[in-house]
């Protein structure tokens, strides 16, 4: 049957517009990231700016190439890119090069390939097939698992490498599932176990602990309303803790006060397990468990923070924190990156006359730290420029995926703009001192090849989708 859509009437111009923007903000500020006086021309492909001009180019071929392909293929054959996304991922642990310490690149002469930056459109694509078939049932166990697979199976392939910039990024995807129906217990959970480490490395685990039986306690009564239920089960989680308390003083002495506080937790909830039983008080068990979990993360988080994550990383988290200061070590590109940033002023310093872009004071500022060099040479009219540039194309791709007939069509979509946001969120965040240096591309803006296609194929397959989305996939 003839096809009744014109592709390129369909498709979306203003977010093929802000692509273009972008990009050509990027090699911009690649350009003045990296001038150089013996090698001026913009198209010196010598350069990274020249490279990024080809990498530009090819960019805008492969989106063409996306675009004019059935928008079936990409429904039909989601799992086995997804399968090829993957063992590109094992292989790249084998056969990969080693770049400051990360197994991360495949090398071809003078070419180099990132997978991670491949493998997210090749996730969101399965994510979408997945949830699709099973209609978005994500209020059962069965669905939830294997959805949560198909997401943290690359996040750990990639974590290996070790490159855990990238890593986090496939985590956003978590967002879709909230998006698609999961319970927003699992969706809050997540969150606050980020909020509940850093405030762990920031308080004592006791006082902490307190602190959320007291919070545990409040919800209890506002789920409720039953003062006496909340009475009696203080006044139970204190005796235990007193009589355990008492126990380890005179005989044991070896319990500690937090283990005390956690067995009369369990205690006091087997004690009002009948209550919960006959009454069906579901909210009073999820509120039980949820600091029951919590106890138990934040009291595993300083042997996960001191025995598993990396020294540099550690490092880093501790800078974040205030706990350590290191100007001229781990510390450097952070500090540089804000002192660039904030001498650019209102409206910047000018194109090529940034001083700390000049003399090369932040390193990778082409790549994981070009926002700096906005910031310094555009000056904080610039940089909000840029931000709301992307925000409009978030909240455009957002509206684009609410549009979408197929489920297909609007998961995949939410995958797109979980992806890019996270990316923003963290590069944006990494360079002004708000979150950890963890290395991770600003969408169509920084150097290099690898996550310049990936952000474009990730883009441009959403955009083909919208453009059929009158038809059914099926």
């Amino acid at each position: 049957m003839k096809r009744s859509v014109n592709i390129w009437n369909g498709i979306d111009k203003i977010s093929i517009l802000l692509f273009l923007i972008l990009a050509l903000m990027g090699w911009v500020s690649i350009y003045a990231a990296v001038y150089n006086d013996e090698h001026t021309g913009l198209f010196d492909f010598s350069q990274r700016y020249g490279k990024q001009f080809i990498w530009i180019i090819a960019s805008m071929v492969i989106a063409v190439f996306i675009v004019i392909i059935d928008n079936r293929f990409y429904f039909f054959f989601s799992w086995f890119i997804y399968g090829a996304c993957m063992l590109l991922l094992i292989l790249v642990l084998i056969f990969g090069k080693e770049i400051n310490g990360a197994r991360s690149w495949f090398e071809f002469g003078g070419f180099s390939l990132q997978p991670s930056e491949l493998a997210k459109f090749g996730t969101a694509l399965a994510l979408a097939s997945y949830l699709n078939n099973k209609r978005q049932d994500l209020t059962r166990l069965n669905v939830i698992i294997p959805a949560s697979s198909i997401i943290v199976f690359p996040a750990l392939l990639t974590g290996l490498q070790p490159d855990m910039g990238s890593s986090v990024v496939y985590f956003s995807l978590f967002i879709v599932l909230f998006r698609e129906g999961m319970s927003p217990y699992i969706f809050v959970s997540g969150l606050l176990s980020v909020v509940l480490f850093f405030l762990t490395l920031l308080t004592n685990n006791l006082y902490l602990t307190i602190i959320l039986i007291c919070i545990a306690i409040t919800l209890v009564w506002f789920a409720t309303r039953k003062w006496k239920l909340v009475a009696t089960g203080s006044i139970i989680f204190i005796f235990f803790t007193g009589l355990l308390y008492l126990l380890d003083h005179f005989v044991f002495k070896a319990i500690g006060n937090e283990l005390v506080i956690f067995i009369s937790l369990v205690l006091s909830g087997v004690v009002c397990a009948l209550y919960v039983y006959n009454k069906r008080a579901i909210s009073v068990l999820i509120i039980y468990l949820f600091l029951i979990g919590s106890i138990i993360f934040v009291n595993t988080v300083d042997y996960t923070f001191n025995n598993i994550l990396p020294a540099h990383q550690k490092d880093r988290v501790n800078i974040l924190l205030g706990f350590k200061s290191d100007l001229h070590g781990t510390g450097y590109n952070v500090n540089q990156s804000i002192i660039s940033i904030g001498s650019g002023g209102f409206l910047g310093k000018g194109f090529l006359q940034g001083t700390q872009t000049k003399f090369k004071f932040v390193p990778k500022q082409s790549s994981d730290f070009i926002f700096c060099t906005i910031g310094e040479e555009w000056g904080f009219l610039g940089s909000a420029i840029v931000i709301g540039i992307y925000l409009f194309l978030l909240l455009r791709l957002i509206k684009l995926a609410e549009r979408q007939r197929s489920d297909f069509s609007r998961i995949y979509g939410y995958c797109v703009a979980s992806i890019l946001f996270t990316h923003i969120f963290l590069n944006i965040g990494m360079a002004v001192g708000l979150v950890p240096v963890i290395g991770i591309p600003l969408p169509f803006l920084s150097y290099g090849g690898s996550s310049l296609w990936g952000f474009t194929i990730l883009l441009f397959i959403f955009l083909r989708l919208d453009a059929s989305r009158t038809e059914y996939l099926v």
